[in-house]
């Protein structure tokens, strides 16, 4: 059996989360400050659990009116109509565009969803200390932080359609509340991913190898 690799944190070593530089940091202290660009240094950002949670907890509130909510109002001469996201869908895929309709709804719908489940499970496994599957989990919170640049993809569809509508003559489209909600949970979902420390993924694999030693 391969010796196994000293982890970070036991060898007093923290990476700058602004520059990437990794210091050694003074064996009484928790905290210091990078050589290289001045920021503070800590083993592993204060409260983050909590943070995270507060973040995704308000992301899943908003997510239920970002899909309930119209995100767009279409005026015609024969009326005004109230659509919602899977609205959206329902009439790009009876319309023809199923290529459209697929990508707002695994944007709007399925991402969203999938990050909010994939931090939760981050958090509840770190929380109950769990040894098992660490890459993997690393794995997902990378994927997580991934994704996250695409997640306003859907408002910008939003955006394009209204802007095309407009262009007909005796038809107008207008933005709603739903886009707002929906913008919400993009935003955060985003910082959650960002507040969330994977390092606590490896914190209980680290405090069981310093039992048996």
């Amino acid at each position: 059996m391969t010796a196994r690799e000293p982890m970070a944190m036991p060898s007093g070593v923290a990476l700058c989360k602004h520059c990437g530089l990794s210091s050694k940091l003074m064996p009484t202290k928790e905290t210091g400050y990078c050589p290289r660009c001045g920021n503070k240094l800590a083993f592993r950002r204060n409260n983050a659990i909590q943070r995270t949670w507060a973040l995704i907890i308000a992301a899943a509130i908003c997510y239920i009116p970002a899909n309930i909510l119209p995100v767009v109002t279409s005026i015609t001469i024969l009326g005004a109509e109230e659509d919602t996201i899977l609205d959206g869908v329902i009439i790009l895929y009876t319309t023809g565009s199923w290529p459209l309709a697929l990508i707002v709804l695994i944007a709007s719908v399925m991402i969203p969803m999938a990050k909010l489940f994939a931090l939760a499970y981050l958090l509840i496994t770190v929380q109950r200390r769990s040894l098992k599957s660490n890459r993997e989990r690393v794995q997902l919170y990378r994927i997580v932080k991934l994704i996250g640049r695409w997640s306003m993809l859907d408002v910008f569809v939003i955006s394009f359609t209204v802007a095309l509508v407009q262009m007909k003559p005796l038809m107008t489209a207008q933005p709603q509340a739903g886009i707002v909600f929906f913008a919400a949970v993009v935003v955060l979902t985003i910082f959650a991913a960002q507040s969330f420390d994977p390092r606590l993924i490896w914190d209980s694999a680290n405090s069981m190898e310093n039992r048996h030693e």
